[in-house]
């Protein structure tokens, strides 16, 4: 079946228009609420929100969705992904909701679900919600309403599990951090979370007002950060994203560490401990070629595969590995949770430092990058990656690439846009090839 509303990840779209309006969202508790209703004892949804403006409309449909169903809902206000996904377990809820469209601006939202679990929800249960959306839903006589209530200690409880990640002889006092939460859901947990460790925190992106969230700030925004870390004298910074799942590193220099850097450092220190499970790390196809390079001089994998953290994660369930990520930021660490936490993967990259004594810049350069090259080429419809013309030169580039590097090309899922990477030890070679590759894709659009 054709997915309607369900993505990548979840359901997203700007508010107010398509699938993104209060009465969609209303559906969706009522049909992801009757998926979930199984057995006789009381059933329990926790929902979060990140700070956008439309969150209070979204979160007020959802509420009347799952109630109408005979669900009670907890309330948690702002919080990160991975804290509601960490909730739901502990609450022991039978499932788990977040409203954000993580990186996307203000005008945009999205519903995020995790099973009891903790895990983002696998694609038949998306498929079942689904047909669910479709009928028309089973509503419970009035004595079975479920009741709605918002809990004030979310946030202490977040803030004390992502402190349990890092060994309790350590300490970040002597660190100055600045942490950029992107005015999103991290705003309260993340500084407070680094400075009770002993940190000196400067802190940016910490004024949500509903419309400023990731507007020029966070890690998708970059330049602020890096200009407030050389401007504070600061040892490191650390960019967030809306929702708080993932995490780019600013080192003392200004210049960004991504999360390939950041998924081999911590893989190779869990390797030096004898900590490391699955003999490597699962990243995406758009992971570069140094990392794959640099992991297999210690004699690890790196397992590949689709783009998206779910991807990541049911790979690495597969396989029994705890580290896994994208590049862009994403940081998958199953030790610690279910899905990506950039809090977590930070004071994972601050302990790091301490026991190190590096200068960041020293300690986060763990492999040399192979020259990679993205672009996007929009159309107006039509299948052009199904072009004989365009399939030639794709044959061709790849042999040319052949030994020496990687292509990767991808239609967007939620754009008509074909995504077309190279990557190679020879930079000119790369440009050109990404290059005849889109002006074919051009031509057949």
């Amino acid at each position: 079946m054709a997915r309607k509303f369900f993505g990548t990840d979840g359901i997203r779209g700007r508010t107010n228009e398509g699938v993104m309006t209060a009465a969609t969202a209303m559906r969706v508790g009522q049909a992801a609420g009757t998926h979930f209703l199984r057995g006789g004892h009381r059933h329990r949804v926790v929902i979060g929100k990140d700070t956008r403006l439309s969150g209070y409309m979204m979160e007020s449909a959802l509420v009347a969705g799952f109630t109408s169903v005979g669900m009670d809902v907890i309330m948690t206000g702002p919080l990160p992904t991975p804290a509601i996904a960490l909730l739901t377990r502990e609450m022991r809820a039978d499932l788990g909701v977040m409203i954000s469209a993580s990186h996307n601006p203000f005008e945009d939202n999205g519903i995020k679900l995790f099973g009891p679990d903790g895990f983002k929800l696998s694609d038949e249960a998306e498929a079942s919600i689904e047909r669910l959306l479709e009928q028309e839903p089973l509503l419970v006589q009035p004595d079975r309403i479920g009741r709605a209530r918002r809990i004030e200690d979310a946030r202490g409880r977040y803030i004390h599990a992502v402190k349990q990640s890092v060994a309790s002889d350590i300490r970040f006092d002597g660190l100055k951090v600045v942490v950029d939460c992107a005015h999103g859901a991290a705003y309260q947990v993340a500084p407070s979370a680094i400075w009770e460790l002993g940190a000196e925190v400067v802190a940016m992106g910490v004024a949500p007002d509903g419309i400023n969230i990731n507007d020029g700030v966070g890690s998708t925004a970059l330049d602020a950060i890096k200009a407030r870390v050389v401007e504070e004298g600061a040892d490191i910074g650390i960019a967030l994203d809306g929702d708080a799942d993932r995490l780019i590193v600013i080192d003392e220099k200004g210049r960004t560490v991504d999360g390939d850097q950041l998924m081999g450092l911590i893989a190779s220190r869990l390797q030096a401990r004898g900590d490391l499970t699955g003999g490597g790390v699962v990243a995406t196809v758009m992971s570069n070629l140094g990392l794959e390079r640099y992991l297999a001089g210690l004699g690890l994998t790196l397992e590949r595969t689709k783009v998206g953290d779910r991807y990541v994660l049911e790979r690495m369930r597969e396989g029994g590995f705890n580290v896994g990520g994208e590049q862009s930021g994403h940081m998958i660490l199953t030790d610690h949770g279910t899905t990506g936490d950039g809090t977590v993967a930070a004071l994972r990259v601050l302990a790091s430092l301490v026991r190190s004594g590096k200068p960041a810049s020293e300690l986060l350069h763990v492999f040399d990058p192979v020259p990679q090259l993205l672009k996007n080429v929009r159309y107006a419809g039509g299948t052009p990656l199904e072009n004989e013309t365009v399939k030639q030169v794709i044959t061709e580039a790849e042999q040319e690439l052949a030994g020496k590097g990687r292509l990767v090309i991808r239609p967007s899922g939620t754009e008509p846009v074909i995504r077309v990477m190279a990557e190679g030890d020879d930079a000119a070679q790369v440009e050109a090839v990404v290059d005849r590759i889109c002006a074919a894709v051009k031509e057949a659009a």
